[in-house]
């Protein structure tokens, strides 16, 4: 079985927001293999299905946390316990400043890098589950950065937005599979991120 967990914040004021990338792309995973209507369990939204691989169907619950993004751990833990699964059951989808705008990358364990939700999630199943980083830019001055992760995704961003979530419910079969770094190159391959200049995401007080 495997817990596929996107970040974000809870409610319509947050929907749009930079900082709710994770959750989009849950949304999109949960379209794309049909899962069932999302419910409410383990402090989340849970939506429950499978995703098709070469192998077979892959048993997979997508959760969006409903505390606050700092807080995702306690039901990504919850989850994980219930099912009594490891780290490496669970791939986590949220938002990367350090990632240019469309960039996508995958990684297994390590810090938290500055990310309260990620930090919030190794103090609960410790730090080996598989990350998957959507890159929203950074706004090139580190007093910007709250405000352009809590700030809407502009119009024009959607060019770039939408098909890299449509590029990793595409290529999920990889990820169920466990095949993380062909699951990175063909989401880049389905959706090549275009170069983004991050003077113009400070010029747009994003």
């Amino acid at each position: 079985m495997l817990i596929i967990a996107g970040l974000g914040n809870p409610g319509q004021t947050y929907a749009k927001n930079r900082h709710n990338i994770g959750f989009m792309a849950v949304d999109e995973i949960a379209r794309r293999w049909g899962f069932s209507a999302a419910r409410s369990r383990f402090r989340a939204l849970a939506s429950e299905g499978a995703i098709e691989t070469p192998q077979g169907p892959v048993r997979t619950l997508l959760l969006k946390p409903q505390g606050y993004y700092n807080e995702s751990g306690r039901s990504v833990g919850e989850a994980l316990k219930f099912f009594k699964l490891q780290p490496s059951d669970l791939v986590v989808f949220y938002d990367e400043i350090d990632l240019a705008p469309g960039r996508f990358r995958m990684k297994t364990g390590g810090g938290a890098a500055g990310n309260n939700g990620v930090r919030s999630i190794v103090a609960q199943v410790g730090p080996d589950f598989r990350r998957a980083r959507l890159g929203t830019g950074h706004p090139g001055d580190k007093a910007l950065v709250h405000g352009h992760v809590l700030s809407d995704f502009h119009k024009a961003d959607l060019k770039w937005v939408e098909p890299l979530l449509q590029a990793c419910a595409d290529a999920a079969p990889l990820l169920a599979a466990g095949e993380d770094d062909k699951y990175q190159t063909e989401v880049m391959r389905l959706a090549p991120a275009e170069k983004v200049d991050p003077r113009k995401l400070a010029r747009d007080g994003s």
